[in-house]
């Protein structure tokens, strides 16, 4: 999915500030915040990359404005949402009620989770077919696009790197945010120079990135 989470080498945001005394959590709201997201994918029948996927849904302004943790309870209530655990407008009405509004809250909707099954060592599963690429192959990514959920940057497609390593194979995301299948893939993880991603005035750097074989074709 093209959108505003994809902001790998867009000019304009400065450099990066690293604090090496970072807390986990600067404020209190935000450990909840975690908990609340991490709540929110058992809750509502969901999984890792349908939440990513939600996080993707979000409206352009908010997911700059919110910030991090501010995200992750917008995401939880979309997937609270979809999943017809909330009805629709149900947390605003209740903010504004917890206000002194008089609101009326909407009826609890019927509940419509997803199929899923939990299962597994996470989100990694074996693969009986040999791998495709080796570590030192020189590798394109290909350029797919969806409107769907993908783990394929859109600063890395069409663009050639090397294979520096193969990782254990995992189930694909594009697939699995949607509940259409596991389609466990080998992955690799893939080198590319920074002027290959972002021209000849790119500072000089390596980038390396974790791809699933169906994002790879040789180069």
């Amino acid at each position: 999915m093209d959108g505003i989470h994809d902001m790998g080498g867009m000019q304009g945001f400065g450099s990066v500030a690293i604090d090496p005394d970072e807390p986990v959590f600067r404020k209190e709201w935000h450990s909840r915040a975690f908990a609340i997201g991490i709540m929110s994918m058992g809750v509502s029948g969901t999984n890792l990359d349908a939440f990513r996927h939600a996080l993707e849904r979000l409206h352009p302004y908010d997911y700059l404005a919110d910030g991090y943790y501010g995200r992750w309870v917008a995401c939880a209530e979309v997937l609270l949402t979809d999943s017809g655990v909330l009805a629709p407008g149900a947390v605003e009405a209740r903010a504004r009620k917890l206000m002194g509004e008089q609101v009326d809250e909407p009826a609890d909707p019927e509940p419509n989770k997803p199929v899923y099954e939990r299962g597994g060592p996470g989100s990694l599963r074996p693969v009986d077919d040999p791998p495709a690429f080796a570590a030192g192959d020189r590798v394109r990514a290909r350029d797919l696009r969806t409107s769907g959920h993908t783990r394929l940057p859109g600063y890395v497609r069409g663009r050639t790197g090397t294979v520096s390593a193969l990782r254990p194979s995992a189930l694909l995301p594009d697939t699995n945010a949607h509940f259409e299948g596991e389609n466990p893939q080998h992955v690799y993880t893939v080198e590319f120079d920074s002027t290959e991603l972002w021209g000849d005035g790119a500072e000089p750097a390596a980038l390396l990135i974790d791809l699933f074989e169906s994002y790879l074709e040789a180069a």
